[in-house]
């Protein structure tokens, strides 16, 4: 599998609140969630008071004073609930009004003493200074409304959402019925053969937009959802009805497709509470909710293979996960992703038949036959400005691949092309495709010791076929 030049995707559109499964074709346009519409008062946003006066306080504190304006922006609420609570603040003299303009917009508040003073000490607790959080009945309610298991996919949506990629058309329509069945998914087969590739482009076959709140709110505390590096918001341009009208502490994004590699361990599949910030982080696969989350290179992490296919038992299972604060109080998630593991290891090296049970489908990506691997060597060769020819390519797979004993794999044809256009760059060449450039970038690729002739030039061919290359 390779990428090429032309990665448009199919446009999203927010999927329906409820009902049955709906593909790409049968989605309508962007209705707004009621249960997101905007709150025009206090009580409409769920929060208490002191958890709305304590935001304001602190927006307030870096400056002393601040607008209406800025407060509305900071919080992400409509000007009439910043006023409401505002009034509120003034009315304990913890705000003062330093200047009221024409506009019921051009307003500037100023903390009293007694303001500041609360202010630090809400900003010492906790410095959390964004958008408003939602309530956590509100968050699992907009997660079952849009729930994962509601998209479905259909051949056409496999195939326009994989056409520039080289992907077996047996393993494309196998994706398709794993996605649609809502269970986890195991990709496994050898390094290099594309998985983590594959697994990463998974999210584009998922329809519709999903809300995600900035921060949701637990018995006071709060635990911050929405991560830049893992929600894509949706254009903005398609969704301008629902834009004016949502509440803006939920963002729409595409559904998100969140990667966890080696790094995982146990503590980072919990809760994460900085002592400094005085907030949590939401797990990994928190942050996935109502999309994919992808568990790259199972069997590497730190922790043992068999301690963190046990830490998925209970979620695979209910699909509901369980945190805990530090104060002690417990709550229930929704565990709404679909789950893709990855990994070079076969299903049964797992050891664990109670896991194994919970999987919808384990699916083997391999090495490529000759055509496909010719089409990515192809394509490849393209993108990076080289010229080819027939003969070269036998000459590639022929003489080092097979003499070498090394598998068609996905990852190669990139990998060395890269090596010899470098090459090409380096001496001023043609850029075109050789037997030696290619025999020059495999030794490099491998890490191979050429022989004395070979390095004259003398024995190219021998050299190759007389050293197995290994990964």
């Amino acid at each position: 599998m390779i990428e090429h030049h032309d990665t448009a995707q199919a446009p999203r559109h927010l999927e329906p609140v409820a009902g049955t499964r709906q593909s790409h074709a049968e989605l309508g346009q962007l209705p707004v969630p009621p249960w997101h519409v905007l709150p025009r008062s206090i009580a409409e946003t769920g929060l208490e008071i002191t958890q709305l006066l304590s935001l304001v306080l602190k927006a307030a504190y870096l400056h002393r004073s601040v607008t209406l304006a800025v407060l509305t922006e900071t919080l992400k609420l409509p000007a009439t609930v910043v006023n409401e609570i505002a009034a509120v603040a003034v009315r304990e003299r913890l705000f003062e009004i330093a200047h009221r303009g024409a506009s019921d917009l051009d307003v500037r508040f100023r903390l009293t003493d007694a303001g500041y003073t609360r202010a630090a000490e809400a900003t010492a607790r906790c410095n959390y200074t964004g958008a408003a959080p939602v309530t956590l009945d509100a968050y699992l309610d907009a997660v079952q409304r849009h729930s994962v298991s509601q998209a479905a996919v259909t051949k056409a949506d496999v195939t326009a959402a994989f056409h520039d990629l080289v992907v077996p058309l047996h393993l494309l329509d196998a994706i398709g019925m794993a996605l649609n069945t809502s269970r986890a998914l195991m990709i496994y087969g050898p390094p290099g053969s594309g998985k983590t590739y594959l697994a990463q482009r998974l999210g584009v076959l998922l329809p519709g937009a999903v809300p995600v709140p900035h921060a949701i709110t637990v018995a006071g505390e709060i635990i911050q959802v929405f991560d830049p590096l893992v929600h894509v918001p949706f254009d903005a341009g398609k969704a301008s009805l629902a834009h004016r009208t949502l509440d803006r502490r939920w963002i729409l994004c595409h559904r998100p497709v969140v990667l966890s590699g080696g790094e995982l361990t146990l503590s980072t599949l919990d809760l994460r509470y900085d002592d400094t910030s005085g907030f949590y982080q939401a797990p990994p696969h928190m942050k996935a909710n109502n999309g994919i989350y992808i568990i790259d290179d199972l069997g590497r992490q730190l922790v043992s293979v068999s301690d963190l296919l046990n830490r998925w038992i209970v979620p695979l299972d209910r699909n509901v996960d369980m945190f805990t604060l530090r104060t002690g109080v417990r709550f229930a998630v929704p565990f709404d992703v679909w789950p893709v593991f990855s990994t070079n290891l076969e299903p049964g090296e797992l050891g664990d038949e109670a896991f194994l049970r919970r999987l919808g489908s384990k699916l083997y990506v391999g090495p490529l036959s000759r055509d496909d691997y010719r089409e990515v060597y192809q394509r490849t060769a393209a993108d990076f400005g080289l010229s080819s020819t027939e003969a070269v390519f036998d000459f590639l797979v022929e003489s080092l691949h097979f003499s070498a004993d090394m598998p068609l794999l996905a990852c190669i044809p990139r990998d060395l092309l890269r090596l010899v256009a470098s090459e090409v760059r380096y001496h001023g060449r043609t850029p075109a495709i050789t037997e030696d450039s290619l025999i020059g970038a495999w030794q490099y690729y491998y890490g191979l010791r050429p022989t004395p002739e070979a390095a004259s030039g003398g024995m190219a061919h021998r050299w190759a076929g007389s050293h197995r290359a290994t990964v």
